[in-house]
């Protein structure tokens, strides 16, 4: 029971960072979309929130997998 319920908390953890980082690619495109020279600090403000994200993420699936 409790191995089922970790892999439903790292499933959830997993969802939510792809939502997560979705959005921020949807948001960094809108943006490129309306001010294309700035794209390049778009795009390292993208890449820095998306791997916080994903380190969240896998903090989470670790945790949910140890307990």
């Amino acid at each position: 029971m409790t191995g089922t319920l970790a892999a439903v908390g790292a499933g959830l953890a997993v969802i939510g960072a792809g939502l997560g980082i979705g959005s921020i690619g949807k948001g960094a495109m809108e943006a490129i979309a309306r001010q294309p020279e700035a794209t390049s600090k778009i795009q390292t403000a993208m890449i820095i929130a998306a791997a916080l994200i994903e380190g969240v993420a896998l903090f989470a699936v670790v945790v949910s997998l140890i307990k």
